[in-house]
């Protein structure tokens, strides 16, 4: 049972989930630092940042809606900070690696739908137009 355990452990995707959480809570206190000590002084400018004691009393009810303005801000805050800090910049440097690669041997793009095809392809296999081969087929 012991042994099960360890070889369970040791697998590599186990370890591998581990290290990702473990990347993700520090990359989490990154981009929450980065939020609440640079961007949120920016909302400040103009007024308040904190909207906590912001209520409306219905009744014998009591409306926190400044909470939910604090949770809102900062959640706009942390969404546009890993758009633009961490997506853009990764889809621009996937899209140049993409354009520096060329197209494997024996293979072109459908005229149609620009699906990557066999050279010797009569007909494209992803919208079945038919096509010129580029390339005697082989056998």
């Amino acid at each position: 049972m012991l042994k099960d355990f360890k070889a369970f452990i040791l697998r590599g995707s186990v370890v591998d989930l581990a290290v990702g959480i473990v990347i993700g809570a520090a990359f989490t206190a990154v981009v929450t630092s980065f939020v609440s000590n640079l961007l949120t002084p920016l909302v400040s400018i103009p007024g308040k940042t904190n909207f906590k004691n912001l209520t409306v009393t219905v009744g014998h009810g009591v409306f926190s809606y400044g909470l939910f303005l604090n949770a809102l801000i900062s959640f706009l805050l942390v969404a546009a900070a890993l758009f633009f800090v961490v997506v853009r910049p990764l889809n621009a440097l996937v899209a140049r690696r993409r354009a520096g690669e060329e197209a494997e041997p024996g293979t072109r793009d459908c005229p149609e739908c620009l699906s990557e095809i066999p050279a010797a392809a009569r007909r494209c296999s992803f919208c079945t137009s038919e096509v010129q081969p580029t390339a005697p087929a082989t056998a």
